[in-house]
């Protein structure tokens, strides 16, 4: 007899799918799963690299957290296919020797990205490598990512390296001034003194899009620390004029590409991915309810009312809905930042069309670009850092409304209670559940009130 109860299969274990799963335990019945053993907030992993206790303050199993807390269920293993038409996924377990097929209800992807986009799996510092396919083929095979002890080795042993640097004055090079450039070179001058530091951006300044005052104020402080800037500069390591260009003359001992993103949904078959996008495509086609859908438009699993049946969030979609002959900026949905925010708004629009379902209803309501999409807290070290919000997908907008010591404190803060959150403690929850809910919008594609 089939349960009673609808099952629900969400493809990883990070901040959009717990949200996912929150919201759907009391009356779903959920599965997660995800091919790394621990939770990891991905925003705050540049200072473990320099600080590597830090990385406690940031991780935590899934399994005492989803079975013992949560009440769902939790597989360690890799998605290795999806079935949109029999609604089954294969599943390698990670200490099984053959895959596992199971089958749902809904699915609900959730599994986020890489960031090193010139690297043929996305192989960057800022995310663990945990595909099986990848790690042979990845410049740490030697470590197991899988498991959070794996990634704590990783973190010492870049550490380890880094300290070896900033002995003998090392020239570093940063590609890339976007927020994860700006944090990774200013928490490398303030942990390691010694280095020489260079960060370069094919754009006018830092922080791509956001603010000119934001993106001042950090040139400021770089600039201050002698941290060395060079924009409208591209990244050409070949070109033997480059580095002179830069300051470097002899090339830089160590560099860091911190520039885009790449997709690695490997798990879904080419038809529902696309052919353009960051990265050189193969983000995850959704419609207008976040269904995933195929090249030509069609929803690409769905029941035999017509309804979908499988949902993208967050990081691995395409992260907008574009519409032929028209300006990204006048698409029905433009261009989504890949941050984490994005993702859990995403996830309360999936919950409300599957609870609508369930319910029998045939109303969906459509998503928007998340309000939380133009929200960005970038560190300048430890002490400083600054807050832009109301940023859209209009180059320029947004506000800097927080900077200095405050924002320091406010990152932190943020930090901390995003962890506790996602572990299902209850501080975390009461803090975040309105934000995530709220029936506000005062930024961003949606109505200003109600979802």
């Amino acid at each position: 007899m089939p349960p009673s109860q609808r099952r629900v299969l969400i493809i990883g274990g990070s901040f959009a799918g717990l949200c996912v799963a929150r919201d759907l335990k009391d009356h779903f019945l959920v599965t997660i799963v995800d091919a790394k053993e621990f939770f990891e907030y991905t925003p705050g992993v540049l200072r473990a690299y320099v600080k590597p206790k830090h990385l406690d303050a940031l991780t935590f199993t899934l399994y005492p957290v989803i079975e013992g807390r949560m009440g769902c269920k939790f597989i360690w293993g890799e998605v290795t296919g999806l079935n949109g038409t029999d609604r089954t996924a294969s599943i390698k377990p990670m200490f099984g020797d053959a895959e596992e097929v199971i089958d749902f209800d809904y699915c609900v992807i959730a599994a986020g990205c890489n960031f090193g986009v010139f690297h043929k799996w996305g192989e960057s510092l800022w995310f663990p490598t945990i595909h099986a396919k990848a790690r042979p083929e990845g410049s740490w095979p030697h470590l197991d990512e899988r498991f959070l002890e794996g990634r704590r080795r990783h973190i010492l042993e870049e550490y380890t390296a880094i300290e070896g640097l900033n002995e003998k004055s090392a020239k570093i090079l940063v590609v890339g001034a976007g927020f994860i450039g700006v944090e990774w070179i200013t928490e490398l001058q303030h942990f390691f003194p010694k280095l020489g530091l260079t960060i370069i951006d094919a754009l006018p300044q830092c922080l791509g899009p956001l603010p000119a005052k934001a993106a001042t104020y950090c040139s400021k402080y770089m600039q201050r620390k002698g941290i060395k800037e060079f924009y409208n500069m591209k990244y050409n390591a070949k070109d033997p004029n480059f580095y002179s260009g830069i300051g470097l003359p002899g090339g830089a001992d160590k560099e860091y590409v911190c520039i885009g993103v790449k997709a690695s949904n490997y798990f879904m078959p080419s038809e529902t991915l696309s052919e353009k996008g960051p990265g050189g495509g193969g983000w995850i086609l959704m419609d207008m309810n976040l269904a995933v859908k195929t090249r030509e438009g069609k929803v690409w699993s769905q029941d035999e009312s017509g309804y979908a049946r499988i949902y993208a969030i967050g990081d691995c979609n395409y992260g907008c809905v574009d519409e032929p002959g028209k300006k990204p900026d006048d698409w029905p949905i433009p261009p989504i930042p890949k941050i984490s925010y994005p993702g859990e708004e995403q996830a309360l629009h999936a919950v409300k069309n599957m609870e609508a379902m369930h319910k029998g209803s045939k109303k969906l309501k459509p998503t928007w670009w998340p309000w939380g999409a133009g929200m960005f807290a970038t560190s300048l070290g430890p002490d400083d850092a600054c807050f832009v919000a109301g940023a859209n997908w209009v180059k320029n907008s947004g506000l800097m409304c927080v900077w200095g010591s405050p924002c320091a404190v406010q990152k932190e803060i943020i930090e901390a209670s995003k962890v506790d959150e996602c572990a299902f403690g209850i501080v975390g929850r009461l803090i975040w559940h309105f934000v995530h809910h709220t029936p506000v919008h005062l930024f961003g594609g949606g109505p200003r009130w109600g979802y």
